[in-house]
């Protein structure tokens, strides 16, 4: 029998085998409408939002992309992946009905009976590429983050067409068709930046030569501030492209001492974050930076990133050209197989998955 609002589970078993095993997620702890979060998912004070941390008068920058050619606009792009890590980008050539259709999609899925939805849990799953989870890593995290999630390898239409559910194929197809058009520029923009001026066959895949992307479900919480949405990390891609919804929650690590920078939603808009690969492919110049994600306690949301990430098989470090201009190189050559195992084989923890390409 489900447990109730008056009768919460006795033990961790009960929650696990609720929330994984019969793949209900943390949707279906929100449904059950407990009126205090179940103690997994309390989080170390430490790692909990404090709001007097957030700084209203700090803000990402909005880079209007109407002139790609526009040699202040690669400016904008290149000081916000130095400095920022973060940025965000209208006027970028995705057509709005595109996002708006993914985000219906993600709905669709998540709305789903869970007895579908589990079909591709790790324990059903169809396809190696094809994931329907919790949290981020359950057998290792000591608390749980309070977010469900699809997450969508991309390998082919032909594969994506037999494993992927068909409430939301199409639309992710479409999102990551349209989107691969503003991943090459940026790419393009942010590698003259770093005086590569050319970007071969070789490069191109070292860059972008594969992408995920994820459909992650945040439902309303009991006590939000007692947990996170998706705790301290920085991405393991080379780009991340953010879909948001318009209830936002995103927070970024600001540039004054344990300060947060919430990201507003902008209807339209795409949120771009540099990822550790990028920062190990500049040698540090572009840096992939910290951020997390709220709980929420009055309503649902969603959110829909893209990982641009080298090929599995990719060994990557500093740029050849970067080192043969003389730059001393800080980042060893990984396979960026290894590295990506080294990230999911833990829970969430900052900026630590770096050091494992320091030399």
């Amino acid at each position: 029998m489900a447990p109730t609002r008056a009768a919460p589970f006795s033990d961790s078993s009960a929650l696990i085998d609720f929330v994984i095993n019969q793949g209900n997620g943390v949707k279906g702890l929100s449904e059950l409408g407990l009126e205090t979060l179940p103690e997994q998912y309390i989080q170390p004070l430490e790692e909990r939002m404090c709001m007097t941390n957030i700084v209203p008068e700090e803000s990402i920058p909005v880079i209007d992309m109407s002139n790609w050619e526009d040699p202040e606009v690669t400016k904008l792009i290149c000081d916000a992946a130095s400095e920022w890590g973060f940025f965000q980008i209208i006027n970028h050539g995705v057509p709005v009905e595109v996002l708006e259709n993914v985000k219906d999609a993600t709905y669709r899925f998540f709305n789903l009976p869970v007895e579908v939805k589990n079909m591709y849990s790790k324990e059903h799953l169809p396809s190696k590429n094809v994931k329907f989870g919790t949290s981020f890593a359950p057998h290792a995290e000591k608390a749980l983050e309070w977010k469900d999630y699809l997450s969508l390898f991309y390998v082919s239409d032909e594969e994506a067409s037999t494993f992927w559910p068909c409430v939301c194929r199409e639309q992710v197809l479409e999102y990551m068709k349209k989107s691969k058009v503003v991943i090459k520029q940026l790419l393009k923009v942010l590698m003259k930046g770093l005086n590569v001026n050319e970007i071969d066959e070789t490069k191109e895949s070292m860059l972008m030569g594969s992408m995920r992307t994820n459909l992650n479900y945040y439902p309303i919480c009991p006590n939000p501030e007692l947990t996170v949405g998706i705790g301290r990390h920085s991405d393991v891609s080379t780009l991340t492209i953010l879909l948001q919804d318009e209830i936002g929650g995103l927070f970024v690590r600001g540039n004054k001492k344990d300060s947060w920078v919430h990201i507003p939603p902008i209807k339209g808009s795409l949120v771009i974050n540099v990822g550790d690969a990028l920062q190990i492919m500049s040698n540090g110049r572009y840096k992939s930076v910290e951020h997390r994600v709220f709980a929420n306690g009055s309503t649902n949301r969603i959110s829909v990133p893209i990982f641009v990430n080298p090929r599995p098989t990719d060994m990557i470090g500093p740029l050849t050209e970067l080192i043969a201009s003389g730059e001393e190189p800080i980042y060893k050559q990984i396979l960026y197989s290894d590295y990506v195992k080294h990230f999911f084989h833990k829970p969430h923890d900052g900026k630590k998955t770096i050091e494992f390409a320091e030399i």
